[in-house]
C-alpha cells in the first residue's frame, strides 16, 4: 500500500486522463469484441479502478468527468485547448458503458457543466480536507500539484512497468525547485501548456521559468520587477504583460464550485453483482467477470500485446496496463496445477526406444526444442518435447557433448524423415535450424500455429503465451520461474536438472498440440489453405536455410567507415557549438532545447513534450531547417551518429564466432502486409540514400574469391500490381509498351508529348504513382513535393482524369472493406480493418488508406515469396553452388558462384518474372558486384 491506512481516505479519480491512458496502453493492438467494438479504455479504466480498491484500500472513492461542453475558461481564452485532437470515437463510445460499470460498483461518477474535472477535484478534495479526509488525487496531470496539501495528495498511476507513486508537499516542492506547491501555477503561467494550449511568454520553458520563480516568487512580482531583467527576455517579458497574467489564471484550478458536496455518498458501498454481470457480457469480458464476480470464465478470442521487434533484437514491449491474458496468478486461466495431463522424463533407453516407436505410429505429432540460448547459431541442444495427442508430452534431455547429441538424434531418423508424417510446432523454423545445425534433415509436412494464427488475424500478437490465453484458457509456465529474469543473473537452460524442465518443456509441446487442433480447421478455408500450404509453410524451409547460410561482412571496411564518421562528428560538434555560442550535451534534448528555443529564439509556439520540455525530434527539427544553419547541422550530426553506432560499430559484434558471417532472422509473422522483416540485425533498414549509409553495404561481400554477390530487384512491382489489379488501361499500355513508367504518366497528367517531359515533370509524376498506393492525398503531395496544396490537387485531379480506373479501383476497395472489414490479396491473404466504418474521421482515413496499400503491398509480397520457393527448388535440384541468402523488400541477393553466374541470372529472371501471371510483365533487374553496393 502506497498511501496512508486511515478511516477517512478519499480517492479521486480524474476520468478521463485514465481513460486515455488506458486506450493508449493498448493503441497498437487494441482489445476488439466480436461485436467489433474496441474496449480498451474500458477495460483499462476498469482495471486500475480494481487495483485502487484492492492494493490501496480507500474507504471514500469518486470519478470525476469533464463535461461534455466547454467549460468557462474557453470563455477566457477562446484558443484554450484548440490545438488537442478530437476525442477518438471509440473513447466517446466507451465512456456511457465506464460510467455504468462504476455504477455497479457503487462508485459515484462527479461531472459539472462549465468546470474540468480538475476544478471538481480541487473542489472536493479541499472540502474533503476540511472535514478531516486524506484525500489521493488519480491523475497524470501535473497542474494537480498545485492542491497538495499536508492532507492532499497526487498519486500518479505507474506506466510502462515503473510503479505508481504518491506526490505530497516535499516531492513536488523537489520537482519543480518551490518553496510552496501553490506555485505550479506560477511555473505554468510563465512557461505556458502545449498540452492546453496556454501561451505563457515566449521564450520561457520550464528550466527558465523555475528559476524565475525562485527568483520573484510570482508571476506578478516578475512582472513588477522586469527592470532586473536583460535582453531578450526582458523584452518578452514586459511585451507579453497580459497574456503572462491570463496564462496564470488559466492554470489556475478552481477550489470553490457552487455545487452540492456529498462525501456520504463517495463512501465505499456493496457492488451490484447482477448489473456488473450484464455489462461485462455484453463487453464479453469473461475473465474480467471471473476475477470481480467469481463467475466460471469462458475462453475468450481477446487481441494480445503484440511482439516488436527492436532493430538488432527481438525484445517485446511491455504495455502500461496488463492485458486479461497477462494476469499473474489470477483464477479466470487454468494452469497445470488444475490441467489434466501427463508428462514424462525419457532418460533411458528402453522408454527412448518406446518413444520412437510411438512416434513412428502417430500420423502427427509436435515437436520441440530446448536450448542453452536464442541464436540458434550460438546455442546447444539441452533437450526436445514431444506430443502426439492432448494431456500427454515426453522431456528427452541432450547430451551436453556434441558427438553424442547427433547421435541421439539418429535414433530419431525415421521419425524426422518421415514425409508422410506431420510435424506441429511453434516457430518451427528455430527447430528446423537447430536440427540442421546437428546434420538432421526434417522431411515432414509442417504445421507451425504461430504462422496459422497470422494469416488469421495478422494484425494481434501470436506468441504462445498468448494464444494458449486467448484460445485455451490457459496460463502456460513462465520461462523466469526457471532460469530468472532478462539480465546479467539470467541462468540457461543448460544449466538446469532435467527434472526441472519437464513440466515447462512438456507443456510446450502439450500447448502447441491443443492449438493446432483448434487451427487445423481454419487452415482448410478457401481463401487460406493454398497460402498456408503452398506459400508460407513452403518459405519456412527457404528461410531456415537462407539464415544457416549467412553473409559475409568486411569488417575492415566497416572499421574504416566508423574512424571516418567519427572525424565527420567531431567537426560538426565544433560547428555546432560554434552557431550555440557554446558547449552543452548534443545528445541531451533538456539541454538542446533551451538553446535553440530560448537562447536563438528560433522557431515560434514550438511545440512542447508532456514532460514540458522542448520538442527536439527529427520531424519537429525539420520544421526550422530554414531559420538557422544549427538546425541543419544538428540534423547532419544525428544522422551520421545513428549510422555510425546501429550499424557501423555494431555489425562487427554480430558476426558469428563459429562462421565468421552474419545471420540475420526473418520473420513472417510481424508485417501486417504479408512483407517479410529481417531482425537481429534488420538488414532491412540499412540507410540507402546518403552516401554514408550507402558505403554500409559496401561491407557485405561474397564468400571468397570464387563468388560475386548477385542482387535481382523487382522493377517497380507495386505499381504493376496496382495495374493489374485497377485494369487501367492507361498504366497497363505502358508497362506493356516497356515506357519508363513515370515519364509516361507525366507526359498524360501534365499533358505533353513523351519526348518533352522534363525532370521536374517525372519527379513529380513519381511522387504521385507511388503516392496512390499508401492512399496519399494533396497535402502528403504537396508536403512531398514543397509544392503549394492547390498545385497539389490539381496534379492529382490531372492523374485521376488519365487513369480514372486507378480511382475505380480504389473507391471499390473501400466500398468492399466497409461492407466485409477486410481486404484481400491476389493470393487471398487478408487485411482486417475494424476502423473502417469509423465516425472518427481521421481513424477511419487511416483505415481507408490500408484498403487501398494492403492488397498492393501484400501482392508484390507474395509474388516475391513464390519466386523464392522456385529459386530455392531449382537450387537444390539442380545441385548450384549459389546460394540464395538475402530478402530485402523486392530485392533478392545471391552468393553466385563465377562458373554459374550466366545460368543463375537465366534461372533468377525466369522465377521471378514468371512468379504470378500478370496482365502486365514483370521485370527484375539483375546486376553483380564485389560488394552489395556495387551489385545493386
Amino acid at each position: 500500500m502506497l498511501t496512508k491506512d486511515t478511516d477517512k481516505k478519499l480517492f479521486l479519480l480524474d476520468a478521463y486522463a485514465l481513460i486515455f491512458r488506458a486506450y493508449y496502453a493498448f493503441i497498437k493492438n487494441p482489445r476488439i469484441n466480436s461485436k467489433g467494438m474496441n474496449t480498451s479504455a474500458i477495460f483499462g479504466f476498469t482495471n486500475v479502478v480494481l487495483d485502487v480498491l484492492k492494493n490501496e484500500k480507500p474507504s471514500h472513492i469518486a470519478v470525476v468527468f469533464d463535461p461534455p461542453t466547454e467549460t468557462f475558461r474557453s470563455e477566457q481564452f477562446a484558443e484554450y485547448k484548440a490545438n488537442r485532437e478530437e476525442t477518438p470515437e471509440d473513447i466517446k463510445l466507451s465512456v456511457p458503458f465506464i460510467k455504468e460499470i462504476m455504477a455497479g460498483f457503487g462508485i459515484p461518477v462527479l461531472e459539472v457543466p462549465g468546470f474540468e474535472a480538475d476544478d471538481m477535484i480541487g473542489t472536493v478534495a479541499k472540502h474533503a480536507e476540511k472535514a478531516g479526509y486524506t484525500v489521493y488525487m488519480m491523475t497524470s496531470d501535473k497542474d494537480m500539484g498545485q492542491l497538495v496539501s499536508e492532507n492532499i495528495f497526487v498519486f500518479k498511476p505507474g506506466r510502462g512497468g515503473n510503479p505508481a507513486e504518491v506526490w505530497g508537499i516535499a516531492e513536488v516542492c523537489e520537482r519543480y525547485g518551490l518553496e510552496r506547491p501553490e506555485q505550479v501555477i506560477d511555473i505554468l503561467g510563465m512557461m505556458g501548456d502545449s498540452v492546453d494550449n496556454i501561451p505563457g511568454i515566449p521564450g520561457i520553458g520550464e528550466k527558465t521559468a523555475i528559476k524565475l520563480v525562485g527568483e520573484f516568487g510570482t508571476v506578478e512580482n516578475l512582472l513588477a520587477n522586469t527592470d532586473k531583467l536583460k535582453g531578450k527576455q526582458k523584452e518578452n517579458v514586459e511585451n507579453f504583460r497580459e497574456q503572462a497574467l491570463l496564462s496564470k489564471q488559466l492554470a489556475t484550478i478552481v477550489t470553490d464550485i457552487d455545487h452540492p458536496i456529498d462525501l456520504e455518498d463517495m463512501e465505499m458501498s456493496p457492488l451490484n453483482a447482477d448489473q456488473l454481470r450484464a455489462v461485462f457480457n455484453d463487453l464479453e469480458f469473461r475473465t474480467l467477470a471471473a476475477r470481480v464476480l467469481g463467475d466460471q470464465p469462458q475462453a475468450a478470442v481477446a487481441k494480445p500485446e503484440s511482439e516488436q521487434m527492436s532493430l538488432f533484437g527481438d525484445d517485446s514491449v511491455e504495455p502500461a496496463i496488463r492485458d486479461e491474458g497477462a494476469q499473474e496468478n489470477t483464477p479466470q486461466h487454468h494452469t497445470l496445477a488444475d490441467w489434466q495431463h501427463s508428462y514424462h522424463l525419457v532418460n533411458e533407453d528402453a522408454a527412448i526406444d518406446a518413444l520412437i516407436e510411438r512416434l513412428k505410429a502417430a500420423p502427427v505429432y509436435c515437436f520441440d526444442t530446448e536450448t542453452s540460448a536464442l541464436d540458434v547459431m550460438d546455442a546447444d541442444l539441452v533437450g526436445m518435447s514431444f506430443a502426439v495427442a492432448p494431456g500427454e508430452a515426453w522431456y528427452l534431455p541432450a547430451p551436453s557433448d556434441e558427438n553424442a547429441c547427433a547421435a541421439l538424434l539418429e535414433r530419431f531418423s525415421g521419425v524426422f524423415g518421415d514425409g508422410n508424417k506431420t510435424l506441429v510446432g511453434q516457430n518451427i523454423k528455430y527447430d528446423y535450424k537447430m536440427l540442421r545445425r546437428y546434420g538432421v534433415a526434417l522431411k515432414n509436412r509442417l504445421f507451425d500455429t504461430m504462422i496459422a494464427h497470422y494469416l488469421m488475424d495478422a494484425d494481434s500478437g501470436h506468441g504462445m503465451d498468448q494464444l494458449a490465453a486467448n484460445y485455451l484458457n490457459y496460463k502456460p509456465i513462465s520461462i523466469t520461474e526457471l532460469i530468472g529474469k532478462k539480465g546479467k543473473n539470467q541462468g540457461s537452460m543448460a544449466d538446469l536438472d532435467p527434472a526441472d524442465v519437464v513440466d515447462y518443456a512438456c507443456e510446450d509441446a502439450d500447448v502447441t498440440f491443443r492449438l493446432y487442433e483448434r487451427f487445423k480447421a481454419e487452415m482448410d478455408q478457401p481463401h487460406l489453405k493454398s497460402l498456408f500450404y503452398d506459400v508460407e509453410l513452403p518459405l519456412l524451409r527457404v528461410l531456415a536455410d537462407m539464415e544457416i547460410e549467412g553473409v559475409q561482412l568486411a569488417t575492415d571496411t566497416l572499421n574504416d567507415l566508423s574512424v571516418r564518421l567519427g572525424d565527420d562528428l567531431d567537426v560538426l560538434e565544433k560547428r555546432i557549438y560554434e552557431l550555440a555560442g557554446e558547449t552543452f550535451n548534443l545528445d541531451s534534448p533538456k539541454q538542446l532545447g533551451p538553446i535553440l528555443f530560448e537562447k536563438l529564439g528560433i522557431g515560434s509556439n514550438v511545440k512542447k513534450t508532456k514532460t514540458g520540455q522542448y520538442s527536439t525530434g527529427e520531424d519537429e527539427l525539420m520544421k526550422y531547417a530554414v531559420d538557422h544553419p544549427i538546425v541543419n547541422e544538428i540534423l547532419s550530426y544525428r544522422q551520421l551518429k545513428k549510422l555510425k553506432s546501429t550499424y557501423v560499430d555494431t555489425l562487427p559484434l554480430l558476426v558469428n564466432r563459429r562462421t565468421g558471417r552474419i545471420h540475420t532472422s526473418f520473420s513472417q509473422t510481424v508485417a501486417s502486409t504479408g512483407r517479410l522483416s529481417s531482425n537481429n540485425p534488420n538488414l532491412q533498414n540499412i540507410p540507402i540514400r546518403t552516401e554514408r549509409g550507402r558505403e554500409v553495404r559496401k561491407a557485405f561481400v561474397p564468400r571468397d574469391r570464387e563468388h560475386l554477390l548477385l542482387s535481382a530487384d523487382y522493377s517497380q512491382v507495386e505499381l504493376r500490381v496496382i495495374a493489374a489489379l485497377s485494369g487501367d488501361d492507361g498504366m497497363i499500355a505502358a508497362f506493356k509498351a516497356g515506357h519508363d513508367i513515370h515519364a509516361a504518366t507525366a507526359a498524360k497528367v501534365f499533358g505533353v508529348a513523351l519526348a518533352d517531359v522534363d525532370r521536374d515533370m517525372r519527379s513529380k509524376a513519381k511522387a504521385v504513382n507511388f503516392g496512390i498506393i499508401y492512399g496519399q492525398g494533396a497535402f502528403g503531395l504537396a508536403q512531398n513535393l514543397g509544392i503549394r496544396r492547390a498545385e497539389a490537387k490539381e496534379i492529382i485531379d490531372n492523374y485521376y482524369a488519365q487513369f480514372s480506373k486507378l480511382r475505380d479501383y480504389q473507391t471499390a476497395n473501400i466500398a468492399f472493406a466497409r461492407s466485409h472489414g477486410y481486404v484481400e490479396t491476389l493470393l487471398g491473404r487478408r487485411r482486417y480493418l475494424s476502423d473502417i466504418n469509423s465516425a472518427n474521421a481521421v481513424v477511419r482515413g487511416f483505415a481507408e488508406r490500408n484498403a487501398i496499400n494492403a492488397p498492393v503491398q501484400g501482392s508484390a509480397a507474395d509474388i516475391i515469396k513464390l519466386a523464392m520457393i522456385e529459386i530455392d527448388k531449382e537450387l537444390r535440384e539442380g545441385g548450384f553452388k549459389s546460394k540464395m541468402i538475402l530478402q530485402v523488400h523486392d530485392e533478392l541477393v545471391f552468393d553466385a558462384h563465377i562458373d554459374e553466374l550466366e545460368a543463375l541470372k537465366t534461372l533468377v529472371r525466369d522465377k521471378m518474372q514468371n512468379a504470378y501471371p500478370l496482365v502486365v510483365p514483370l521485370q527484375v533487374d539483375l546486376d553483380t558486384g564485389e560488394n552489395w553496393l556495387e551489385a545493386h
